[in-house]
Parts: structure tokens; C-alpha cells; sequence
């Protein structure tokens, strides 16, 4: 793809498209205002014993002279000297120090809408404009035209860093037996890549998208698309379905990689799969209903290794899924990017491919394309027996996963707007509820928060759990006959507030969680012994985020879903829409404390709850309710 220098770039944009590295550092909190949120954040959710027990532990961190003062001056330095202080210690933490599978435990989906393929020639058509949207968009990248992102809801306006957009189509993530590697191919080391891998019957094909400096048309994808497909049907010519290994654990699968890095036909077939664009993986038909959960399913795992779960190659950051019986969407690795930036990719793919010309004419030159190549792979018994494990962890992961999809129909953002409040503090309190109702109890809560208006930055965490929330949720569920009516609007105000301030200093770069693991990873470079603050329970506690969530909006008809964190968990992913709000709810059928069935049923009555209590108890502007809808959880139409 071609690539313009920087001087070029501002002529053509009247700017240079470096402007985001204008952005200012991270700031580094406060040592004293992050300890004292750290307590008042926690104090609520351990017993008196141990909150008394902690305080103590973070006195003598504090303490004048002490090793947190030492620690934050350490910070200080570092920030000066980096362009973002967290950044590398947040990414090893969150994703590559990780040793679990990505399939379900870090890999999220986005799912499109269904398509009804007529016929072969009709799905590989859609794939081949799919994939020319991924050069289009490419090329947006490569010649830095893609417009600058601004913030949107608190704070709106502030532009953001773009940064992660560049990792999207040129990242890779290595396996390594205790750490991965972030790899990001750069332009002034090796050529951009000009070829895609496209995934059939477990089999892996190199499809050049840019031949004699040409992009490829739709037509010529096509026809290559279709060689494709009849390779991969020739029973005599299938292979091992490698792919499995990368949904293996990531020790597991650094060692099987070394095997076969031993043979030169492994090697270069790795080469080629660790530095091309994307994945596209054209899935067999699964069988199944396609319903939302089904099909969000198909796009987290695969539906196991009998199915299309060897279809795959996870390690690299975007996989494009076409099913054969219309299951679309993306799975992304999700070390280089954050959610919104996987968004804002896929509406532009859903919208080249609308606004694209239904039909295609072929090149030409299709008759001297070089035919599509399968990779070859040589497997040792070792690798065999790498194989089978790695079927098996699989199957596991696809039998423990409980998932539902839960459209709430009764309201959307456009009633919360009207009774002045925020749609996401709103639902974050909600899910309080519905976690209280389940479990008679709050617990670390993670909600992510963009802090893009600084330079590299990621995310921190919204830690939603507030002693409002504690205050609202007992008296919605266990004082129903104590608290009156206006006193239960004036709880929800007050847990509504607490979570848009605590917003406001996550997305200004005052939230405690970046801080406290900046400071955690300086004290193990520094000290002999980790300092007591980090091995306390409380802060162990603080840390397993037993409810995980996001707020991932779209514009276009499709959303986006992932696992829990911890086994005793639930991942909650929703969509605020202006007249409904869809949610995915994931936990684990292991664990005999969580059901998402029911969580999502609990996420039902908390928002009617609410909403009935606005409706008759809150000052502001009003909007009636619809009628309550009880219709299937699974077989709507988001």
C-alpha cells in the first residue's frame, strides 16, 4: 500500500498527521488523593476488620519519608521521561503478562447483522467487498487521512490520541512461555504487507491483495476467493488444523510455536500468517438457531473445535468471520486497540460495503492472477499431541461459557436523557442493583474509561461500586417498607452523581487504578520486597473485578461482547440505543454462583424499577414508559 512521507501528508492535508502528539502527558495523581479514594472506594465492600487493617497498611505507605513517597517521586521521573507512564505497565498487566487462552478470557466480537447468502458465489461476493472496505480503510491509515476523534459524553470535545488506529492491520501478538510481545511491523523496517490470510476448513491460504503495485478489485478478489474455496475442499490436500494451538494457553502455545519454528516450511508459513493484514475466515455452516447469542457465539469461540473454532488464528489482532450460513462480525486480539477504536473500523466496513455497487465485474487480468497459496505445515508427534490437548481446552472453554443476549425494550438513553441523567451512570447503577439482587452484596466493579485525550493513552477504570450505589441498592431491595418513595429518587440521585464524578477523574487521568499499578510495578523494580500495601488482602480484592463492563455504543446495527475476568464473574458489554439498551452477559457455568439468565433477568426488573421510580418520584422533565415487553431474550433484532 503506498505510503506518503510526512511533507507530502501536509501539503495534501493542509496539517500534519502528527497533530494528536500536541495532546498533553498523563498526569500523575496526588499520592494522598489516590490512597484516600482507595480506602473510601473499598471501605464498603470488606468487613470493619479488615478496612481497619488496610487503613493502617496505607498509613504507613503514606507516612512522610515512607515508601510510597519515595515511589510517587519515582513516578514523577518517569513521567517525564516517557511519553505516557502507564501505558507499558498497563499493557503487560492487562494482556500480555496473561497466561490464559484469548478465546473467550481476552478476545472480544463484534457481531454484524446476519446476511442470507443465496449461494457460494453470494457470500465469497460479500467477502470480497469486506475485504476491499479493509483496503480502503488501510489506506486511510497509511496515509494518515483518517479524521481525528473527539470525545463524546462527559467532557465532550477534547480530541483524542489515534494512535491505536495504526496497530489495527499492522500488529501481531507473540506467544512467549511467561510474557507476550506486542509486535508492530513498521515501514521503515519491512514493507507494508501486500496479503491477507484467508482461513477455510481449517486451512490457511496467502491472498495478495496488491499485485504489480494494483490493488485488487472486488473482481479479482472474487475469483481468487473462489480457487480458494475449491483448494480447500480437496480432502487430499488438508493439513492439520493448526490454528487450534492459538486458541491454547499462551505458555502452551509458545512452546508448541518453538516446535515448530524448528522446520522451515513452519517458519516461513508463520512468517507469512504473523505479517499479513488481517484474517478472513470463511466458516462452515454451524447448525444452529441463529439468534443473537448463537451467533455471538460463533465470533468468541468458535462453537469448538469440531465446528469452527479451528478456523482461526487469534493471535493476530483483527479476524473478519463470514459464515457460509450468514454469521458475520469481528473477533479482535485485543492487546493493541481498545473497543471503540475496533467500532469505529467496522462502522466504516459496514458502510463502505452499503454504499458499495451491488454488482461486480470482474478484471481482466483474472487470468494471470498467481493462484491463492496454501500454507504447508510439517508436524512432529509432538505437535500432534499439542493438538489434541489444545482441541480438548477448547471444548472446555465452549462448555463452560454461559451467554445470553438481553434486549431491554421498554426504554432506551432518550428517556434517562430526560430525566437528567447520564444513560451510562444510569446502567452502571443499574447493574449494581442487579448484581445486589442476585447476591445480596457489591463487589469490585470494573468499568473502562477511555483516557485518549492524553498522549498514548488507553484506558482506567470507572470502579462503579460506590458507597451511593451500596446506599441505593439496599434501599431499592431490603427496605422497601422504610424508605418512602422520594427517598429512594433521592439514593439514585446521589449513586448517579457519585458515578459521573468518579467519570470525570477517570477520563482526566485522576482515577486510582493506573496509579496504584504504576506504583506496584516501580515497587518490584526498586524494592527488595514488595511493600505490605500490595500484598494485603484488600488490595488482592480490590483487583478481582468480579462484575467486568463496558459501554460500547454503535450507530450501525451490530455489538460487541466478551467473557468474565475471574471464574466467579460476569461480563456485562451493552449498547444504549434511544429506545432500547442491549446487554451481553457472560459468566461461567463452573461457577454454581452466577447464572447469566438470571443476571440478565435481575438487569430487567432493576432498569423497570428505576424507571418506574423516575416516572413518579423525580422532579425533572418525563417521558412515559412503553408497555413491558417479556418477549425472548435471544431472537431479537438489535
Amino acid at each position: 500500500m503506498p505510503v506518503l512521507k510526512k511533507s507530502s501528508l501536509e501539503k495534501a492535508n493542509g496539517k500534519s498527521c502528527e497533530d494528536t502528539e500536541a495532546l498533553p502527558k498523563l498526569p500523575v495523581p496526588p499520592l494522598p488523593q489516590t490512597m484516600d479514594m482507595y480506602l473510601r472506594c473499598m471501605k464498603h465492600l470488606v468487613t470493619e476488620e479488615q478496612y481497619r487493617k488496610s487503613k493502617a497498611v496505607v498509613e504507613r505507605f503514606v507516612a512522610p519519608g515512607g515508601m510510597g513517597e519515595m515511589l510517587q517521586q519515582k513516578l514523577l521521573e518517569r513521567r517525564e521521561k516517557t511519553e505516557n507512564w502507564v501505558h507499558h505497565y498497563w499493557l503487560d498487566d492487562m494482556y500480555l503478562n496473561n497466561r490464559l487462552p484469548l478465546p473467550v478470557n481476552s478476545s472480544p466480537a463484534v457481531i454484524f447483522p446476519r446476511h442470507n447468502f443465496q449461494d457460494v458465489n453470494d457470500h465469497l461476493r460479500f467477502t470480497a467487498n469486506l475485504i476491499s472496505g479493509v483496503l480502503d480503510y488501510k489506506t486511510m491509515l497509511d496515509l494518515h487521512s483518517l479524521p481525528v476523534d473527539f470525545a463524546r459524553g462527559q467532557l465532550s470535545g477534547h480530541p483524542m490520541c489515534m494512535k491505536q488506529y495504526y496497530g489495527l492491520f499492522s500488529s501481531y501478538r507473540l506467544p512467549g512461555s511467561t510474557k507476550d510481545t506486542l509486535v508492530a511491523q513498521e515501514s521503515s523496517i519491512m514493507p507494508e504487507p501486500e496479503h491477507i490470510i484467508v482461513a477455510c476448513n481449517n486451512q490457511f491460504f496467502v491472498l495478495d491483495v496488491v499485485i504489480n503495485f494494483r490493488r485488487l478489485s472486488d473482481g479479482d478478489l472474487f475469483t481468487q476467493l473462489l480457487k480458494i474455496v475449491r483448494l480447500a475442499g480437496n480432502e487430499d490436500e488438508r493439513l492439520p488444523p493448526i490454528g487450534l494451538l492459538t486458541s491454547d494457553g499462551r505458555a502452551e502455545w509458545a512452546k508448541a510455536r518453538e516446535i515448530l519454528m524448528k522446520d522451515s516450511t513452519n517458519r516461513d508459513s508463520l512468517d507469512m500468517i504473523e505479517r499479513c493484514m488481517c484474517i478472513v475466515c470463511l466458516d462452515s455452516p454451524t447448525g444452529m438457531e441463529l439468534n443473537d447469542t448463537n451467533r455471538a457465539l460463533q465470533l468468541l469461540h468458535g462453537g469448538g473445535y469440531d465446528k469452527n473454532g479451528a478456523n482461526r488464528w487469534y493471535d493476530k489482532p483483527m479476524q473478519f468471520v463470514v459464515g457460509r450460513d450468514g454469521v458475520c462480525g469481528t473477533i479482535c486480539e485485543h492487546s493493541p486497540f481498545d473497543g471503540i477504536v475496533l467500532v469505529q473500523c467496522t462502522e466504516h466496513l459496514l458502510k463502505y460495503m452499503k454504499n458499495s455497487p451491488k454488482k461486480l465485474v470482474r478484471a481482466d487480468s483474472v487470468s494471470e492472477l498467481p493462484a491463492p497459496r496454501r500454507l504447508r505445515w510439517k508436524c512432529s508427534p509432538e505437535i500432534q499431541g499439542h493438538l489434541g490437548s489444545s482441541a480438548e481446552k477448547l471444548q472446555r472453554i465452549v462448555n463452560n461459557l454461559d451467554f445470553t443476549v438481553y434486549k431491554f425494550k421498554s426504554y432506551g438513553k432518550e428517556f434517562i436523557k430526560k430525566q437528567k441523567m447520564s444513560p451510562d451512570a444510569f446502567i452502571q447503577v443499574a447493574l449494581q442493583l442487579a448484581f445486589y439482587r442476585c447476591q445480596r452484596r457489591l463487589v469490585p466493579t470494573y468499568e473502562s474509561a477511555s483516557i485518549r485525550r492524553f498522549q498514548r493513552g488507553r484506558v482506567d477504570n470507572i470502579r462503579s461500586s460506590t458507597a451511593e450505589a451500596l446506599d441505593f441498592v439496599k434501599a431499592m431491595v431490603d427496605g422497601e417498607s422504610k424508605k418512602t418513595g422520594s427517598e429512594k429518587m433521592t439514593r439514585l440521585r446521589d449513586a448517579i452523581m457519585a458515578q459521573t464524578n468518579y467519570t470525570i477523574l477517570a477520563i482526566t487521568g485522576m482515577a486510582i487504578d493506573n496509579h496504584l499499578l504504576a506504583l506496584r510495578e516501580l515497587a518490584q523494580e526498586q524494592c527488595k520486597e514488595l511493600p505490605e500495601l500490595f500484598t494485603d488482602e484488600m488490595y488482592l480484592a480490590s483487583n478481582r473485578f468480579i462484575l467486568s463492563t463496558s459501554q460500547v455504543p454503535t450507530t450501525m446495527d451490530m455489538f460487541c461482547c466478551y467473557g468474565p475476568v475471574v471464574p466467579d464473574g460476569y461480563g456485562s458489554c451493552y449498547n444504549p440505543q434511544p429506545e432500547h439498551i442491549l446487554f451481553c452477559i457472560s459468566s461461567f457455568r463452573a461457577c454454581k454462583e452466577t447464572s447469566s439468565t438470571n443476571f440478565a433477568k435481575a438487569v430487567e426488573e432493576s432498569l423497570l424499577a428505576m424507571g418506574d421510580l423516575c416516572m413518579k418520584y423525580n422532579t425533572n422533565p418525563q417521558t412515559p414508559l412503553k408497555e413491558k415487553k417479556t418477549g425472548s431474550q435471544n431472537g431479537h433484532k438489535p
